[in-house]
């Protein structure tokens, strides 16, 4: 499936009962946080009004998913003592939970017997993955998106994230 014949929306309309992301880098550099990230550096203030111009759209889009249902979890391998950008995401991630998402945080090193994919990825329904391509700075890549269906894919990125889930600690009680 080509980028032009799908969107990330589609995908998560789509969803019947689950939407997980696995999240396993430790710094990211995407444009759209870039000014938020080093502001939060230079003052340890972060942008955590769920509707603020950033935060809204993201909280209305899983706002209505869950609504509809849908359970969406979010899942992050990090390593300790962790980054500058993972004790940003943390600081954030207080938005993720008021839109309805629910969060884990699993360090790296009890990772290591679980068979990982090899990039970031969002899971719809245990049957369709997004994966998520990052160049080596953590911006986005060409193609910055993959989805693949096979059974065997979608598999491994169902059992990935379950154990990650099952070993991570709820974000309320991750400190970093």
């Amino acid at each position: 499936m080509s980028q032009s014949e799908w969107d990330f929306g589609e995908l998560l309309a789509a969803a019947k009962h689950s939407a997980v992301h696995l999240e396993m880098r430790d710094s990211y550099g995407v444009g759209d946080e870039a000014e938020d990230f080093e502001n939060w550096k230079r003052t340890g203030q972060r942008d955590v009004d769920p509707a603020s111009e950033h935060w809204a759209p993201w909280v209305e889009l899983i706002r209505s998913t869950v609504a509809r249902g849908v359970m969406v979890r979010r899942a992050r391998v990090v390593s300790e003592p962790v980054t500058d950008y993972i004790r940003y995401e943390h600081a954030g991630t207080a938005v993720n939970l008021f839109a309805g998402e629910q969060v884990r945080w699993l360090p790296r090193r009890l990772a290591s017997d679980i068979a990982l994919p090899g990039n970031d990825s969002w899971v719809f329904d245990n049957e369709t993955v997004l994966f998520n391509h990052f160049s080596g700075d953590g911006n986005w890549s060409e193609p910055r998106w993959e989805v693949r269906s096979e059974v065997a894919v979608a598999r491994l990125a169902s059992e990935a994230f379950e154990a990650v889930w099952e070993r991570g600690t709820p974000h309320g009680k991750y400190t970093v």
